[in-house]
């Protein structure tokens, strides 16, 4: 994922930051906690595909 891209990208549901978990390939929001996936390069920031963060998930 490229940086520049990644510093323009947000969380659709709270605006926050996102963090990019590269062995997962998800796109990390902690304040909504909820992981976006990348599809060949794409992030797919709709609520509707984000998976939940565990609890030991949205602790590191």
């Amino acid at each position: 994922m490229d940086s520049k891209l990644l510093e323009l990208l947000v969380c659709p549901v709270t605006k926050g930051p996102l963090t990019f978990d590269r062995d997962r390939q998800e796109l990390i929001s902690l304040s909504a906690r909820l992981a976006y996936p990348v599809r060949d390069g794409m992030p797919v920031l709709l609520e509707n595909e984000a998976r939940v963060l565990t609890p030991e998930e949205a602790e590191r």
